[in-house]
C-alpha cells in the first residue's frame, strides 16, 4: 500500500493489514474502507469523518478506530472499539494525549502514546499495565499477535537503536536489545514472536534478533546509501520465517531470504575461512540473500508491504534445499 496523499483529492491518512494479512483497511478524510487482500473486493465502508488509526482484529467485526480531530466527536485522543456488523461503538477510551498507534490480539489491546503505552485486557477493556517510554512521536512499535509468544517492541532510546521487548501476556519486561548505533526507524516482530527485525534511521542495515535470548541471528544490507525504511514484514510461519521484506523511500521492495542465509551459514562454518569470519559480517555483505524489485512504488511515497503466503518449491538439482515462491501484497 502506498499513501498517495500528495496527488489525491482523498488522501490516505492510515493503512494497515490485519494480523494474517487476509484483509487491509485504509482511513481517509471521508471515513474508512476494508478490503479483501486476495481479490481487492471492498468488504465494508463507513463515511463518518477522518481517521488516523484503523486497526482490525483478524477477520472479526471489531475495529479500533481513532479520529483525526477534524470533528469534535472524532478526537485523536479518543479510541473507539467499533462493531462493523451492527455499525455501533462498543466502548470508548479517552487519553490525555493523541493516540499514535493501536495493536490487538484476542486477549490484549495495546495503545501507544508519545511517552506512554497502555496494555488492556481486550475482553473486559480493563487496564493491566502502563509503560513509561522514551519520546516516541511516530508511535513506532512491533507486536506479535500469537498468544504463546506475545511480545511488544518499543524504542528504548532516542540517541541509539535500542529496543525494549515486553511480554504482553506476563506483563513484564523481557529484555533490551542494542540493535543499531542510530535511532530506530522500523520494528517488526514475526507472528509467533520468535524473531524481531529492526532498521535504523540510516536505513542501510536490517538486523534480525532471536527474541528468546536477544542474540543477533542475521544482518542484511539494504543498500549503500541512506534511505528511510517505511515498513518491515516477516512471512507468515509457525516456526522460523523464511522471508523478510522491506520498503523504503527509494521506492524499491527488498526481499531477504532467512532460509537461504541459514543454509549458506552452515556451508561457511564447514570451511576454515568461514569458521573465523563472524556470521554478522558475511550475512551483511552477501548479496545472494537479497532480491530487489526496483520502482515498486514512487520514490519518497510512504508504503507498506506484507507477504501473504510462501510456497516452498523443491529444487531437484540441489537435494535438501527448497526455494520459496512468495505472494507479496503492497
Amino acid at each position: 500500500m502506498a499513501n498517495q496523499s500528495s496527488s489525491s483529492s482523498y488522501p490516505i491518512l492510515c493503512a494497515s493489514f490485519n494480523q494474517d494479512a487476509s484483509l487491509f483497511v485504509i482511513g481517509t478524510r471521508e471515513g474508512f474502507k476494508v478490503f479483501d487482500s486476495n481479490t481487492g473486493r471492498l468488504c465494508y465502508e463507513r463515511a463518518i469523518g477522518a481517521f488516523i488509526v484503523v486497526e482490525m482484529l483478524f477477520t472479526s467485526s471489531l475495529l479500533a478506530i481513532v479520529g483525526a480531530g477534524e470533528q469534535p466527536s472524532l478526537s485523536p485522543r479518543r479510541l473507539c472499539l467499533f462493531n462493523i456488523t451492527t455499525g455501533t461503538a462498543l466502548r470508548e477510551l479517552n487519553f490525555l494525549t493523541s493516540i499514535l498507534a493501536v495493536r490487538m490480539n484476542k486477549e490484549r489491546l495495546i495503545v501507544i502514546l508519545q511517552d506512554k503505552t497502555y496494555v488492556y485486557d481486550i475482553n473486559k477493556v480493563k487496564i493491566l499495565d502502563a509503560i513509561d517510554t522514551v519520546p516516541n512521536p511516530k508511535g513506532l512499535c512491533g507486536f506479535s499477535p500469537s498468544l504463546d509468544g506475545c511480545f511488544l517492541a518499543l524504542p528504548a532510546s532516542i540517541t541509539k537503536g535500542s529496543v525494549l521487548l515486553y511480554n504482553v501476556m506476563e506483563l513484564q519486561s523481557h529484555c533490551e536489545i542494542d540493535a543499531h548505533r542510530a535511532p530506530l526507524a522500523a520494528i517488526v516482530l514475526c507472528s509467533n514472536g520468535m524473531y524481531i527485525a529492526t532498521a535504523s534511521e540510516q536505513g542501510t542495515i536490517i538486523r534480525v534478533h532471536l527474541v528468546s535470548d536477544a542474540t543477533k541471528s542475521y544482518s542484511f544490507r539494504r543498500g549503500t546509501y541512506p534511505s528511510t525504511i517505511f515498513s518491515l514484514s516477516f512471512a507468515p510461519s509457525k516456526q522460523i520465517p523464511d522471508i523478510l521484506v522491506a520498503t523504503s523511500s527509494s521506492g524499491s521492495l527488498h526481499v531477504f531470504s532467512l532460509g537461504f542465509a541459514l543454509n549458506q551459514r552452515s556451508r561457511k562454518s564447514s570451511t576454515i575461512l568461514g569458521s573465523i569470519i563472524p556470521n554478522s559480517i558475511t550475512d551483511a555483505l552477501d548479496p545472494a540473500h537479497r532480491h530487489v524489485l526496483h520502482n515498486a512504488v514512487t520514490a519518497g511515497v510512504k508504503s507498506n508491504a506484507v507477504i501473504r503466503k510462501v510456497d516452498k518449491v523443491a529444487d531437484a538439482s540441489t537435494p535438501g534445499i527448497a526455494f520459496c515462491k512468495n505472494t507479496a501484497l503492497g
